[in-house]
């Protein structure tokens, strides 16, 4: 009787598994791809036919267009018109620059801040540093519902409803999460790598900035994307904390289509949701391949 060689079985069953698990996250990814392609495919159709075919062209239109095409086209599509109008009423490119700012801001700050606030735990181990450490990881888990009109008061007794203010109030809030990563990351840095600085005459200062923070890259971006995102899809802290009658950001000005009676102007809404969709996008496509070994690096390691 011939002998099944073992690795080749093993190696015959991973590939059919392989292919399966492919097939599966293939199918998966098109079904969470999907209203993506909505939304844009949305953001150029007039606005009857949004309503009429959401999610898609009618074949019947496409039919009736055929013997003319661009008359076909400009019967269901309206080219740019609708990201014309959705500038033009939402005032995108102030709102944009509101919310470039915050989120630039509020990054730069979370990563800054928050990366010398774990060395500081990992290099001085004493209860204070671990208290400190632990009201840190407390802070992620309560409800954000429970501190929301609190933290709209004290913003405002403390003059905080602008762009630079709203900045320290997410460094207060992105601080636990990122104070874990980079708690995590700092634990598997050689003690002896930042001895040796000392010895050669850097300050505290000049062994983070030199030393330490390079070393930090992984999980640096990979705080940064994630706390990118959260500011700049974030809708609720602004609404409450910001003046919005001077400082709109995206999310808010996207609530200000939505006109008297419920009425919605969905053409420009399907348009700037693109808008505002597009920029996070690029910067999370760039920095994606950082985001595990970041993940891993905060969570594994030390």
């Amino acid at each position: 009787m011939a002998k099944h060689n073992g690795p080749e079985v093993s190696t015959v069953r991973a590939a059919k598994h392989g292919g399966l698990l492919t097939l599966f996250f293939s199918i998966l990814s098109i079904i969470w791809i999907f209203p993506l392609l909505v939304v844009v495919l949305n953001s150029f159709k007039l606005k009857a036919y949004i309503f009429r075919y959401p999610f898609g062209i009618s074949s019947k239109s496409i039919a009736e267009g055929w013997d003319n095409f661009v008359a076909g086209a400009q019967k269901i599509f309206c080219g740019w018109l609708n990201y014309g109008n959705a500038i033009e009423k939402t005032n995108f490119w102030n709102s944009f620059g509101n919310s470039l700012f915050i989120t630039v801001g509020a990054v730069c700050a979370i990563i800054l801040c928050c990366s010398m606030c774990a060395w500081y735990i990992v290099r001085v181990n004493t209860i204070g540093t671990k208290i400190m450490y632990l009201l840190c990881l407390f802070s992620m888990i309560v409800p954000f519902q429970m501190v929301m009109f609190t933290l709209s008061k004290f913003a405002n007794m403390l003059h905080l409803s602008n762009p630079i203010g709203i900045i320290v109030v997410y460094l207060g809030f992105g601080a636990g999460l990122s104070v874990f990563m980079f708690t995590g990351f700092v634990k598997s840095i050689s003690l002896e790598i930042e001895e040796a600085a000392m010895i050669d005459g850097c300050s505290p200062l000049q062994t983070f900035f030199l030393i330490v923070f390079p070393i930090l890259k992984p999980t640096t971006v990979t705080v940064a994307i994630l706390e990118a995102m959260w500011v700049w899809n974030d809708y609720l802290l602004p609404s409450l904390v910001l003046n919005v009658n001077k400082y709109k950001t995206i999310p808010i000005a996207i609530q200000y289509l939505k006109q008297s009676h419920g009425q919605v102007d969905w053409g420009a809404m399907m348009a700037v949701l693109v808008l505002a969709i597009l920029p996070i996008v690029i910067f999370y496509i760039i920095c994606q391949k950082y985001i595990i070994e970041g993940v891993l690096a905060g969570a594994v390691k030390g």
